[in-house]
């Protein structure tokens, strides 16, 4: 069974989606999708609530697929990784959520 994880942030203050697109485009993105223990990874930029015209509540939507819990918790450990993550955590307020397919 494939364990999605599902990433809500927003921006930190002072971090521009020109920045934080950039870098997820040239840095995170590429190197996640790249792990063995990842089946999918993709980002998607918040645009709005359904019915509404509120603002939406985060900024992006992550999702990763792991294709292998264990060997995805020994890529996250990484040195390189460990230097995304860093990089990441500077740039966004984030909350991250496992989860898995009811049917």
């Amino acid at each position: 069974m494939t364990t999605r994880i599902v990433a809500l942030f927003t921006l930190k203050p002072g971090i521009t989606p020109e920045t934080y697109e950039g870098w997820a485009r040239s840095t995170d993105i590429p190197v996640v999708r790249a792990l063995a223990s990842t089946a999918g990874f993709d980002v998607f930029r918040a645009t709005g609530l359904l019915g509404s015209d509120a603002r939406p509540p985060y900024d992006y939507i992550e999702t990763i697929d792991i294709a292998d819990m264990a060997a995805f918790g020994a890529d996250v450990a990484s040195a390189p990784m460990q230097a995304i993550a860093a990089s990441f955590q500077d740039m966004v307020d984030v909350v991250f959520i496992t989860t898995e397919p009811v049917a």
